[in-house]
């Protein structure tokens, strides 16, 4: 090899590497809710985890990259050590699909329809209707399909590049010598572990194999045990990411690597008594791009029946190795290991909102509670929800802004701009849930009460703000129009109701009917209720802003203002509902 064979090599390696990656990040934007959905089925059912590790491999093209998620989704408590080892065993069955698609570079025939399978033959179409997708196209769906189609086709470039840079090595004796030293077992497994744990891809260097074939000086006695150690190597990313995690997430990385050496050091024991009582002589026979892709699954297959009816070994194995220690470990609500899959950060991120809401709005009912019937405990209850909320707003927040750095989706950048916005107003409603609950122990404390009218419009006004409370939280825990719509034309009731109680207030105070002390506690206990259903707007008019792809509060508000004859009976029925005019 000349150097300029040697540059043709390297550029085209770097094409292959640069466009499976292009292609695999656009292909993980372009499946993100479906993406979602399969990681939501996955049950302690062994196959059906298998399946969905499959799946989810064979969507994002890499194996490291889900065996990577599965740890921080065990870092997170999202799953359990069983679960991981479900999905790592389908996950490395669902990484041969990559090579599977390289043998197509081995097409030959003289059939004109044969070779239009040859990429050699697509590619360029491939690559110019990607260019007119990305370049042309204004849907971020679509662009991503022609990021899609543009990565692979350099995929496929790099591909033939690196064979046709390496095709003249057939007649070089040196080249010939090292895959004939490869043929020993034990040799070919430690090159593949190298390779594969240097570029931290299996199926990138099961590529590198394939191109490699193309010299004929491959032989399946060479291939084969290269490729059980590249199943070795590529657990090297994921026991890097396993560094700072809880136990289990390092037990998960743990199962990922004992599975492949267990399993390399079964069937490769195997092999080598077959090769060495048999002598089979397919294993003398130089290896195509298609007898990769085969051996490369069949190996895996065969690896997962193996260890598939003895998960529960390989749980205890685990488990033996990283022991419990005595100190129980905190889960990690959200872990920057799924940031490399950005679809399913952003899945956790609403999971983590959702709690946060809970906690919000239980601390507000909570609070409201405190007033009726006040307890020192009630109290602290409170208090520990407004911590707890500030909590998930600072590592939301920080955790958000990082997501929102990555190439995401135009709906997935929408929908995390959305979760900032929204997780300021439920700390907000934490944070008046206290005050009501300090508005409480003044009251109890200076052994005062609100008088009998008073304690009447206010049960009103705090049946009004639970129901604005619970029609915000629906809506968005189910990202549901339809309480969203309900919200606004309450929040009017309860703003005049405020007013209406707050003029009531000063009558009392005239008629000497209300102390005056007692009167900065009603005025706090108005300010606080009113600026709860400000919140809740603010979070329902969000969900409105989503469905109209838009952030923008105040036209979404406007737009529904503007449905008059809806906005004015909704609000007429909720005018009624919450009257504080003397009973009759």
């Amino acid at each position: 090899m000349d150097l300029f064979q040697f540059l043709n090599l390297l550029g085209g390696l770097s094409l292959f590497l640069f466009g499976m990656n292009v292609m695999g990040q656009a292909l993980e934007r372009r499946a993100g809710s479906r993406l979602r959905s399969l990681l939501g089925k996955m049950t302690t059912n062994p196959v059906a985890g298998l399946l969905t590790g499959l799946a989810v491999t064979a969507v994002i093209q890499s194996s490291s990259a889900t065996t990577v998620m599965v740890v921080g989704f065990v870092n997170s408590g999202l799953m359990t050590l069983r679960q991981a080892i479900n999905m790592i065993m389908g996950a490395n069955i669902g990484t041969t699909v990559t090579a599977w698609i390289l043998s197509l570079a081995g097409i030959s025939s003289s059939n004109i329809f044969v070779r239009l399978l040859k990429p050699s033959s697509f590619t360029p179409i491939v690559a110019f209707v990607g260019m007119i997708y990305y370049m042309f196209c204004k849907s971020d769906k679509k662009k991503d399909t022609g990021l899609i189609l543009l990565g692979f086709a350099t995929l496929m470039f790099g591909m033939e590049t690196m064979s046709g840079s390496v095709a003249g090595l057939r007649e070089v004796p040196g080249f010939r010598d090292l895959f004939i030293m490869f043929k020993n077992p034990v040799l070919g497994v430690l090159a593949g572990t190298v390779l594969t744990a240097i570029i931290q891809s299996s199926s990138a260097s099961v590529g590198i194999l394939q191109a490699l074939a193309v010299t004929g000086q491959v032989s399946y006695g060479a291939a084969i045990p290269i490729i059980m150690g590249q199943n070795i190597g590529t657990c090297v990313t994921a026991m890097l990411s396993a560094v700072g995690a809880n136990k289990n997430a390092k037990r998960a990385a743990l199962v990922h690597l004992s599975f492949n050496v267990i399993g390399t050091a079964v069937w490769l024991t195997v092999f080598c008594l077959v090769k060495w009582l048999l002598s089979p002589a397919i294993l003398e026979e130089s290896a195509s791009l298609l007898g990769i892709a085969v051996a490369h699954s069949v190996f895996n297959v065969l690896c997962t029946v193996l260890m598939l009816p003895l998960s529960n070994m390989l749980e205890k194995l685990v488990c033996r190795l990283v022991p419990e220690g005595k100190k129980p470990e905190t889960v990690m609500e959200l872990d920057e290991r799924l940031l490399t899959t950005p679809p399913v950060a952003l899945a956790r991120c609403r999971k983590v909102a959702a709690d946060m809401a809970n906690c919000a709005v239980t601390s507000m009912k909570q609070g409201i509670a405190a007033l009726n019937d006040y307890t020192p405990a009630l109290a602290e209850q409170v208090r520990q929800a407004e911590n707890q909320t500030d909590h998930y707003e600072d590592i939301l927040g920080t955790y958000l802004v990082k997501l929102s750095t990555r190439r995401i989706s135009a709906s997935d950048s929408n929908e995390a701009a959305k979760l900032l916005k929204i997780i300021g107003d439920f700390e907000r409603i934490s944070d008046h849930a206290v005050n009501l609950v300090q508005s409480a122990e003044e009251l109890n404390s200076k052994d005062m009460s609100l008088s009998q009218e008073a304690n009447r419009e206010l049960s009103v006004l705090t049946g009004a703000v639970s129901e604005i409370l619970d029609l915000s939280l629906e809506a968005f825990l189910k990202n549901d129009l339809g309480p969203a719509g309900m919200v606004e034309p309450l929040e009017q009731v309860i703003d005049e109701l405020k007013e209406q109680l707050r003029t009531a207030h000063i009558l009392r105070l005239q008629q000497e009917k209300c102390s005056i002390e007692a009167g900065f506690i009603w005025s706090d206990l108005l300010t606080d209720l009113e600026r709860v259903s400000d919140h809740c707007s603010n979070i329902a008019g969000c969900v409105l802003d989503m469905q109209e792809g838009n952030l923008n509060l105040h036209e979404s508000l406007r737009a529904m203002k503007e449905d008059r004859e809806k906005f004015a009976d909704r609000y007429l029925l909720y005018r009624k509902k919450y009257t504080v005019e003397p009973q009759a």
